[in-house]
C-alpha cells in the first residue's frame, strides 16, 4: 500500500447487518462504559469527600458534555468520511491514513479554541446556573484541568473515530478503557491525598483527568504512527483541503448535534437550581448513572455510523436501512427492558449515587419515571448517527435543535415552576418522545428507512371474503 501502511479495514458491506453492528458496536460498549465509569467514579469519591464538591460536579457535568460531544461530533465527520471512502473504494488505508492526520489538525485546532474560550467564560457561565460561594470555588479550580486535558482528549476521539470506521473499533475500546482505569487510578490520590499530595476535592478530579487523557492519547498516537494508521509522508498533506471540507461538512453540523443535547442539559440544571442544590446534586447524579445506563444504545450509535456509511459508498441502501431498522428495535426493546428495572431499582440506585436525604429522593423520582422516555433518547443518538454517516448531518442537528428548544427546556422550566422536580422529568419523557417522531420521519425522508406495505397489502389481497 502506499504510504507505507497495511490494510487493517474490515468490509462492513458484506454478511449479516447484524454481525456487522454487533462487531463495531459490542466493543465501543465497553469503551463507551470506561470512558463513562469516570464521571461515576468522580461522583462516587467526590460524595465522600462532602456536600460542595458533589454539588459542583453536579453543575460541571453538563456543561463538559456539551463540550466533549463536539469531539463526538468532529469524529462523527471522520468517520463518516473514511467509512465513505472505504465502502467506495475498498481498503484504501493510505487515504485512510491522510485522513487521520487532517483530522488530527483540524480537531487540534478547533479544541484549542473551545478549551481556552471554556476557561475564559468559565467564571462567568457558571454563576448564571446557579453556582455560588465555596461550590462556584470549587467549579472553577476544575476548569482549568479539564480545559488542559481538552485537546489531547479530541485529538484522540479522532483517532479512534479512524479506527470505528474501517470496522476496528476494538482498537479504539483498548485505548478508552486503559485510560478510564488510569483516570480512576488516580483520582482517589488527588481527590483525598497521599503521601505529599494533598487533599484537592475538585481540583483533583480534574487532575487525574488531565494525566490520564494525556498518557492515553500519547499511547494512540504512537500506535497509530507505528501502525500506518497515521501517515506522515511527504505526501501526507495531500489533498487536505478536499478532506478537511468534507470533515467539516459533516462534523460541523454534527458536533452542534451533539452538543445541543447536553448543552439543553446545562440548562434544564439552572431550573433544577432554583429548587435547591439537592435538587441539582440528586438530578446530576441521575442523569450520570443515565448515561451509564445508555451504554448500550450509544454503543450502536458508534456502530450504525461505519455500517451505513460503507454501505452508502458502495450503493447498498437497503444494508443501510436494515441496520437503521434494526437498531431503532434494540433500542425500543432495551429501553422497555431499563424502564422495568428502574421501577424497582431506582431507590436503591439514588441512595448508591449521593449521599442520601432530599437528593437521593429526587435522583430516585428522575430514574423512576424518567426511563419511560429512555428508548426515546437511543432511537434519537442512532438516528443522528445514522443520518450523519449519510450525509445528513444537517437534519441530526435540526432534530436535536428542536428537541432542546421546542420541547426539552421550554417544559422543564415550566414544569419546574408548577410541579416541581417532577416537571423536570415529564419534560424530560416528553422530549424523547418528540425525537422518536422526528427520527422516523426524517430518516424516511433520507431513504434509511422504509416502512415495508406490500408485503402486507399482498397478504391482505390474497385472503378470502368470506
Amino acid at each position: 500500500m502506499a504510504d507505507g501502511t497495511q490494510n487493517h479495514s474490515r468490509d462492513l458491506t458484506r454478511g449479516p447487518v447484524g454481525r456487522a453492528l454487533w462487531r463495531v458496536s459490542a466493543p465501543m460498549s465497553i469503551g463507551i462504559l470506561g470512558v463513562l465509569s469516570v464521571g461515576l467514579a468522580d461522583a462516587a469519591f467526590l460524595a465522600r469527600a462532602g456536600d460542595v464538591p458533589l454539588t459542583a460536579i453536579g453543575f460541571i457535568y453538563p456543561v463538559i458534555v456539551a463540550l466533549t460531544s463536539l469531539s463526538i461530533g468532529l469524529g462523527a465527520g471522520t468517520s463518516a468520511v473514511v467509512s465513505q471512502t472505504l465502502g467506495r473504494d475498498g481498503d484504501d488505508d493510505a487515504r485512510a491514513a491522510r485522513l487521520a492526520l487532517h483530522s488530527l489538525i483540524f480537531a487540534a485546532t478547533l479544541a484549542t479554541v473551545a478549551a481556552l474560550s471554556f476557561w475564559l467564560a468559565a467564571p462567568m457561565i457558571f454563576p448564571l446556573m446557579g453556582a455560588q460561594g465555596a461550590v462556584l470555588e470549587a467549579v472553577l479550580a476544575y476548569v482549568p484541568w479539564w480545559c488542559a486535558s481538552f485537546v489531547p482528549m479530541v485529538a484522540g476521539m479522532g483517532l479512534n473515530a479512524v479506527f470505528r470506521a474501517g470496522g476496528e473499533s476494538h482498537i479504539a475500546a483498548t485505548v478508552m478503557v486503559t485510560q478510564s482505569l488510569i483516570n480512576i487510578a488516580l483520582d482517589p490520590v488527588f481527590i483525598f491525598g497521599l503521601a505529599m499530595i494533598p487533599a484537592l476535592d475538585t481540583e483533583g478530579a480534574g487532575i487525574a483527568t488531565f494525566i490520564a487523557r494525556v498518557l492515553g492519547f500519547a499511547g494512540l498516537f504512537a500506535f497509530a504512527l507505528k501502525s500506518g494508521r497515521v501517515s506522515l509522508s511527504r505526501n501526507c498533506l495531500k489533498g487536505i483541503g478536499d478532506s478537511l471540507h468534507r470533515i467539516a461538512r459533516i462534523g460541523g453540523p454534527a458536533a452542534a448535534s451533539n452538543a445541543i443535547n447536553p448543552l439543553g442539559l446545562s440548562l434544564v440544571t439552572s431550573a433544577a437550581a432554583t429548587l435547591g442544590d439537592a435538587a441539582v446534586a440528586g438530578f446530576g447524579a441521575a442523569t450520570r448513572l443515565q448515561s451509564l445506563l445508555f451504554v448500550p444504545m450509544l454503543a450502536l450509535s458508534a456502530g450504525i455510523g461505519p455500517v451505513v456509511g460503507q454501505a452508502w459508498g458502495a450503493e447498498k441502501v437497503e444494508r443501510a436501512q436494515a441496520a437503521v431498522r434494526l437498531t431503532f428495535l434494540c433500542c425500543l426493546g432495551y429501553g422497555a427492558a431499563l424502564a422495568g428495572a428502574m421501577m424497582v431499582a431506582a431507590p436503591w440506585l439514588g441512595a448508591l449515587m449521593t449521599d442520601g436525604g432530599d437528593a437521593a429522593g429526587h435522583a430516585t423520582t428522575y430514574l423512576r419515571w424518567g426511563s419511560l422516555g429512555f428508548f426515546g433518547y437511543g432511537i434519537l443518538v442512532t438516528a443522528n448517527a445514522a443520518m450523519n454517516a449519510r450525509d445528513r448531518a444537517l437534519w441530526s442537528m435540526g432534530l436535536s435543535a428542536s428537541r432542546i428548544a421546542l420541547v426539552y427546556v421550554p417544559l422543564a422550566w415550566g414544569g419546574a415552576l408548577l410541579f416541581g422536580f417532577g416537571g423536570i422529568v415529564g419534560a424530560f419523557v416528553a422530549a424523547n418522545l418528540w425525537a422518536v417522531l422526528g427520527a422516523l420521519i426524517l430518516c424516511r425522508k433520507a431513504d434509511l428507512l422504509e416502512v415495508r406495505l406490500r408485503p402486507i397489502r399482498r397478504a391482505a389481497a390474497q385472503m378470502p371474503l368470506n
